[in-house]
């Protein structure tokens, strides 16, 4: 197996599928190396908490070898998605003995694609965290440098696939969940456009500020995958046109002459580290010298007033969570069973009034129509994901029962909420690193529905600035 375990470390999850069809591996090969991957490098980590192995061996004895990502070793996120017969906790002691029921849409596509579940990547408990610390699973560490974070929420995703435990893992995002652990890690995160992927069976989450896609090493998994869970079902609040043509093929092309705009100029006010701006400045530089027309641009919103509103809106729809899963769990839901700040949240949402919560839902559309029309003249914008470099371990503390004073600490993801809630497709990209060695992830934003140009630029940078070389400690 030594040499299968080569490859499965080298590869991307295109490449993978691919000696699949061939018949130069099977799917049973690719899980065993996935496994063994996951044995030698998760002790030190706790990206996976939930191991699936003879669930995903039975999967790969079935798998449809000519799908797109045939045979393809895969995570889910412990967090809202369904996979049938896989642990749904949230990350959540009131949650801790739930069983998924039956598959979500998105899910089903997996499936149909060929990815196999080999296991679900840890998260903070119900998602509301910049780090990846639950108490019911402990930390996950970042394989760059234990004492910072490793980002969150997806944080057991992006540490699985900067490591090479899968290729690609799901990841989801409400205020830049999918893009800051990518950052903090090294890989690539894409947030895609509000409705571009479907929730069903939910019908939205967040006013259309949550968003669910993937973690991956490479521009073109991103793609393929994306490729593989997009389109949304009829009813579904924010339909979206679909591309022209598969991602994958299209991101070929290099993007025609671009208008493209950055910032490293926090719109709070606040200073940005000097190393984060260097890494946005170089990328401008980049695309300049690639002949596209660049300017700086700073954004105008009120960032904490906006940042106040948002937060405040979600509280009601996690109490709705809470309220919906006392019916599932048999009880009600007690302050013991969650993490301060959740209860805190439980109880703001609880307490909110009808029409404030509606008043607060038409502020936050709002307000992303203003961004997406700020920004509507650039083809492509340029920001950091984060203002620093990653935290240190423990700085987003869940045990703070204080809501406001624990979503102030947010402050440097100031780049982050903005496109959740202007419905913006968003990714990080790993174009940089600090002085000391980590990550350092540039945020590239498209129009609504255009991924294919960001997509598109984004296979400039891999090429231009390739990061593919670039591999923590624990996998070096």
């Amino acid at each position: 197996m030594g040499d299968i375990d080569d490859l499965y470390a080298r590869a991307d999850a295109v490449a993978l599928a691919a000696l699949v069809r061939a018949g130069e591996v099977t799917p049973a090969d690719l899980v065993e190396a996935a496994l063994a991957a996951i044995d030698r490098l998760n002790p030190r980590l706790n990206a996976v908490i939930h191991r699936l192995d003879a669930m995903a061996r039975a999967q790969a004895a079935a798998v449809d070898r000519g799908a797109p990502l045939a045979g393809v070793p895969f995570l889910l996120k412990e967090l809202a998605s369904s996979w049938e017969g896989a642990p749904l906790t949230n990350s959540c002691r009131f949650l801790k003995d739930q069983v998924a029921q039956a598959d979500s849409e998105a899910v089903r596509r997996m499936k149909r694609a060929g990815l196999v579940l080999v296991g679900k990547s840890n998260a903070p408990e119900n998602g509301w965290s910049i780090a990846t610390e639950p108490a019911l699973y402990g930390p996950t560490l970042n394989p760059w440098d234990p004492s910072v974070t490793c980002g969150g929420s997806s944080g057991g995703a992006a540490v699985a696939v900067a490591t090479g435990m899968v290729p690609l893992a799901e990841a989801s995002d409400g205020a830049g969940s999918i893009r800051v652990p990518a950052s903090c890690c090294g890989v690539v995160g894409l947030k895609p456009s509000r409705g571009r992927v479907t929730l069903a069976p939910f019908a939205d989450y967040w006013a259309g500020a949550a968003y669910f896609l993937c973690n991956t090493r490479t521009v073109r998994d991103t793609a393929a995958y994306l490729d593989a869970i997009a389109g949304s079902l009829p009813g579904d609040p924010y339909p979206v046109a679909p591309p022209p043509g598969p991602y994958l093929e299209r991101i070929e092309r290099p993007p025609a002459a671009l208008r493209v705009g950055f910032t490293v100029t926090d719109p709070s006010g606040r200073a940005v580290d000097p190393e984060v701006q260097a890494a946005v400045r170089a990328a401008a530089s980049c695309l300049a010298a690639e002949g596209h027309a660049v300017e700086e641009h700073d954004l105008t919103h009120d960032a904490d007033a906006l940042w106040r509103t948002f937060t405040d809106m979600t509280c009601v729809e996690t109490a709705l969570f809470f309220d919906a899963m006392e019916a599932v769990v048999g009880r009600p839901v007690a302050p013991g069973d969650v993490e301060p700040v959740t209860w805190a949240i439980i109880e703001r949402g609880r307490a909110t009034k009808a029409t404030v919560h509606a008043g607060r839902i038409e502020a936050v559309r709002q307000a992303g129509r203003a961004i997406a029309g700020e920004l509507h003249a650039f083809d492509l914008f340029l920001t950091p994901v984060l203002t620093r470099p990653p935290r240190p371990l423990g700085y987003y503390d869940m045990s703070i029962s204080d809501i406001d004073a624990y979503n102030a600490l947010w402050t440097d993801a100031v780049f982050m909420y903005p496109f959740n809630i202007s419905g913006q497709p968003a990714m990080s990209l790993p174009l940089a690193e600090t002085a000391s060695g980590l990550p350092l992830g540039v945020q590239l934003v498209g129009r609504h529905g255009e991924e294919e140009t960001v997509l598109r630029a984004a296979r400039v940078f891999e090429q231009a600035m390739p990061w593919a070389g670039r591999r923590p400690p624990p996998a070096a």
